[in-house]
């Protein structure tokens, strides 16, 4: 069963750029992951800072593999002083 994902994700004051960079680093490389679908980044038009990426992979194996890549644990790291707000949601399609 596909699993998709929605992140939202805002950035402390001051933090946009940064946070947005780290994210953009992300995107290649978990594009090219095995299982993946989707992996799409938005900003939001109206709070600039405020991000969202909506993820789809095949199964929960394939977004096991996503979350102990090295690129996004390095992203995870990288973004822990960044982020004001994370949350993610698990959804599956009804």
């Amino acid at each position: 069963m596909a699993i998709t994902i929605t992140a939202i994700l805002k950035a402390h004051p001051g933090k946009e750029d940064e946070l947005r960079q780290a994210l953009d680093e992300v995107i290649p490389p978990s594009r090219q992951e095995k299982g993946c679908l989707t992996y799409v980044l938005h900003e939001s038009i109206d709070v600039p800072g405020t991000f969202v990426f909506y993820e789809k992979y095949e199964d929960e194996m394939a977004l096991d593999h996503h979350i102990n890549s090295p690129h996004y644990q390095a992203y995870r790291k990288a973004a822990e002083t960044l982020l004001a707000v994370r949350d993610v949601y698990r959804l599956r399609e009804v």
